[in-house]
């Protein structure tokens, strides 16, 4: 079993920022990617950013140059610095893992975290 404590979400006004975090904890053996996804009313979830274990990053063309997805040394912490935010970005965040869990028996590890409400509004 493996664990996603997301962190960070709140209400912000436009132009504000606001910092998420992920921490994944349990029967992890290795993460290759960790991100951020969302889902808006009834839009279907989209991908914010991602980051794989050798550090390369992905975001949504929407993202790009207002927010920046890192993670801890451990790796096993990921963060979303959401900065410029904007009306269109309010959402419910979603944190992501994919990997292999388990211990002496492992297993595909795709675990979703609960969600963390992001809020813009003036």
């Amino acid at each position: 079993q493996v664990q996603l404590v997301e962190s960070g979400g709140g209400l912000v006004q436009p132009g504000g920022s606001l910092r998420l975090s992920c921490a994944a904890s349990g029967s992890i053996f290795t993460l290759s990617a960790m991100g951020w996804y969302r889902r808006a009313l009834v839009n279907q979830r989209e991908l914010v950013a991602t980051i794989t274990s050798g550090g390369g990053t992905n975001e949504a063309d929407s993202v790009k140059g207002r927010f920046a997805i890192s993670r801890d040394n451990a790796k096993t912490t990921v963060y979303l610095q959401m900065n410029s935010l904007k009306v269109e970005d309010p959402a419910v965040y979603y944190c992501n893992v994919k990997g292999r869990g388990g211990g002496s028996f492992l297993y595909p590890l795709d675990s979703w975290g609960q969600g963390t409400q992001v809020t813009v509004s003036s």
